[in-house]
């Protein structure tokens, strides 16, 4: 067997509680191995401009359509196409944010979807989970929701 390209900072199971205080959200979210960038649900999405820099509002909810509507405001990094797990392209914009991981903490980026068919309100893709490992079999190893 071949040795690990890097030390892993921590196993995580198919499913995590994370904190994401620069928006003032926890929630839980889903390993997604298959997905390159992590996915934020978000409905209402407005671009603007405010002196001369691109910012995004949008609206979240922490766990469907039942759960209160948590207004976010936040710098605009990117736009970028991401094909979806069904082949589809859709264009996105993408914000970056701090994530909280059990005692991990660390900048993540983040597109912006409506997520309200899914399961999870996030998805948190390969780039986010770089220096981790997946357990598939096992769940919230860093907290329980």
């Amino acid at each position: 067997m071949k040795a690990l390209p890097y030390q892993a900072k921590a196993v995580i199971g198919r499913r995590e509680m994370v904190a994401l205080p620069d928006l003032d959200l926890t929630l839980c979210c889903k390993a997604d191995t298959g997905a390159r960038t992590s996915a934020l649900h978000a409905e209402v999405i407005e671009p603007f401009e405010e002196h001369g820099h691109p910012w995004v509002r949008f609206v979240t909810r922490t766990s469907g359509h039942a759960t209160p509507a948590h207004e976010c405001l936040q710098p605009l990094h990117d736009r970028r196409k991401v094909r979806s797990s069904n082949g589809q392209e859709e264009w996105r914009y993408v914000i970056r944010t701090r994530l909280v991981l059990g005692n991990l903490d660390f900048p993540i980026e983040l597109t912006l979807t409506d997520r309200s068919d899914m399961r999870h309100p996030m998805l948190l893709g390969r780039r986010a989970m770089r220096r981790l490992l997946v357990a598939p079999g096992a769940a919230f190893l860093h907290g329980e929701p």
